[in-house]
């Protein structure tokens, strides 16, 4: 069974108008499920295979090949974009599938397992496209089923904190990645082809732990496979989740500040050419990143479940802003890389878990998957978009005008999102 546990009824949790789902008072917090915790230990070992890889692959890409960032920032938008692709096809997948979402999962985390050692042989623009497309299509088939996972097994009043539990230890695995992809260039002499296979080892051990400790079985839903108000999965019923005026918001909002969100390869790049970073210490910045993601995931989630989930989400937004602002200035002092990866991962842990909370406030238990799909969707494809559009601003006018663009870009979707925001949710 994925579906929250019966004690989290209607009645012990209490929906507030800006999005907060709060436990009524004297009610003990629940703990983490078991699900929440077997699928944060396989994006923990997940996260290291692909972000050792992660790492190395903008410096592989525009130093070790020569890529122009125009190049590069097309193959950063293939990265986000083909994910986007079939983000819907995976949530309706698992949710037709009469709960699914452990088998289209553990799909998607095969077929990227599968493509780091064809990174062995691509050493041109075309068949690198091409193998980091079908590394993301595994991303777009797993991400909805795992997060519907997560929803589905957690209660209602504590789903801030369990997608926090589960980016945190997402996270972790971010943390170790970069350092494993660090000392294998520093010991061996094909470096980069190390790092390629080690992170296929990893990866298969990370389906592996899928396959083993996932929780399985088909999540038995009443009325034949209807959520509430007697939904069916169906193609249709997932397409229809947008009439519903706080999903539509909610994925209004996550597409505007996806297009003025700059990709993290992209701030990594900015910061290296602003200090003057050395090649061999590039794989270390997103360790930065990854560090204060995992300090501030689960606090902030706790956080977004009790002051509410959306004034955290925009918060994040506010700290990216204060990032970029930064990056903007002429200021060169030693703590520049570390207050603006603190920032940056401040933004993940306040965005990244929060937004699918608050997305599963609006959608039947039946359709979690495919709604959560929609919302990504939405996301990834403003990410893809601004992936191209930052890459070809920098060739064309340079870093810095490319950055201020997107600067003002966030602060007016941001502004914007905040007069948009969902007036409420549907509690599971």
């Amino acid at each position: 069974m994925y579906v929250a546990d019966s004690r989290a009824s209607a009645s012990g949790a209490r929906a507030s108008a800006d999005g907060a789902v709060r436990p009524e008072a004297g009610r003990r917090r629940a703990a983490i499920a078991p699900t929440v915790l077997a699928l944060g230990t396989v994006s923990l070992v997940t996260d290291v295979s692909s972000e050792m890889v992660t790492a190395v692959l903008p410096l592989y890409l525009v130093t070790g090949l020569g890529l122009s960032p125009l190049g590069f920032g097309l193959l950063d938008g293939v990265y986000n974009g083909f994910s986007a692709l079939v983000r819907l096809a995976g949530g309706h997948l698992a949710d037709r599938g009469g709960g699914r979402h452990k088998w289209v999962a553990g799909l998607g985390y095969g077929v990227s397992a599968l493509c780091k050692p064809l990174l062995l042989v691509a050493h041109s623009l075309t068949p690198i496209g091409l193998v980091l497309a079908a590394d993301r299509t595994g991303k777009g088939l797993r991400t909805a089923p795992r997060d519907a996972l997560i929803s589905l097994s957690s209660t209602p009043e504590g789903r801030g904190r369990a997608f926090g539990v589960h980016r945190a230890m997402d996270t972790a695995g971010a943390l170790f990645g970069p350092l494993v992809a660090f000392l294998i260039l520093r010991a061996t002499v094909d470096g980069y082809d190390a790092v390629f296979t080690v992170s296929f080892c990893v990866a298969v051990s990370g389906v592996l732990v899928l396959v083993l400790f996932v929780p399985g079985g088909r999540r038995q839903v009443p009325d034949g496979g209807a959520g509430e108000g007697g939904e069916r999965p169906t193609l249709r019923a997932a397409v229809g989740l947008l009439r519903r005026r706080d999903l539509r918001r909610i994925t209004v909002c996550a597409l505007l500040l996806g297009l003025a969100t700059v990709s993290d390869s992209f701030v990594y790049l900015l910061l290296q050419r602003r200090l003057g970073v050395p090649d061999r210490w590039f794989a270390l910045l997103p360790l930065g990143t990854a560090a204060a993601f995992l300090l501030l995931a689960v606090p902030l989630g706790r956080l977004a479940d009790r002051v509410g989930r959306w004034a955290v989400f925009l918060g994040g937004h506010a700290a990216l802003l204060l990032a970029y602002a930064l990056l903007l200035t002429s200021w060169h002092g030693t703590p520049l890389p570390y207050v603006v990866l603190a920032l940056h991962g401040g933004f993940y842990a306040a965005t990244d878990g929060v937004l699918m909370a608050v997305a599963s406030e609006g959608v039947p238990a039946a359709l979690r998957s495919s709604g959560l799909a929609v919302v990504q969707t939405g996301q990834a494809l403003a990410r893809f978009a601004c992936s191209l559009l930052f890459g070809a601003a920098w060739t064309v006018w340079g870093d810095r005008a490319a950055l201020a663009g997107a600067t003002v870009a966030l602060a007016a979707c941001a502004a914007f999102s905040l007069t948009l925001r969902p007036k409420g949710t549907v509690p599971a």
